[in-house]
C-alpha cells in the first residue's frame, strides 16, 4: 500500500458486517450497521510527549480493533476501502 499515516493516526480495513442474524434472518444492505471492527493495515510513528520523546502507538499492524460507529474518515486507497482515525478513536484490541 502506498500510504503511511502520520503521528498517532492509523489505517483500518473494516471487516465485513454480518449477513444474517443469529436467528437466521438475512439483513439487507440498506439495514446493515456500519462496521465497527477492522484490521489495522498501517500505523503512524507515534506522538511526542511534553519532553519531546517519541511515544509509540499501542496498536500494531495486523491487530483487530473495535472503534466508534462514526469514528474516522472513510477513504479509498489503491482500490481498498479504509478508515483513517487517531489511535484514541480505537476502543480496544480484540484478543483471540
Amino acid at each position: 500500500m502506498n500510504f503511511k499515516p502520520l503521528h498517532d493516526r492509523i489505517a483500518v480495513s473494516p471487516l465485513p458486517s454480518e449477513e444474517k442474524t443469529t436467528g437466521g434472518i438475512i439483513i439487507p444492505d440498506t439495514a446493515k450497521e456500519k462496521p465497527m471492527q477492522g484490521k489495522v493495515v498501517a500505523i503512524g510513528s507515534g506522538v511526542r510527549d511534553k519532553d519531546g520523546k517519541l511515544v509509540p502507538l499501542e496498536v500494531k499492524v495486523g491487530d483487530i480493533v473495535m472503534y466508534g460507529k462514526w469514528g474516522g474518515t472513510e477513504v479509498k486507497i489503491d482500490g481498498k476501502d479504509l478508515v483513517i482515525m487517531k489511535e484514541s478513536d480505537v476502543m480496544g484490541i480484540i484478543v483471540k
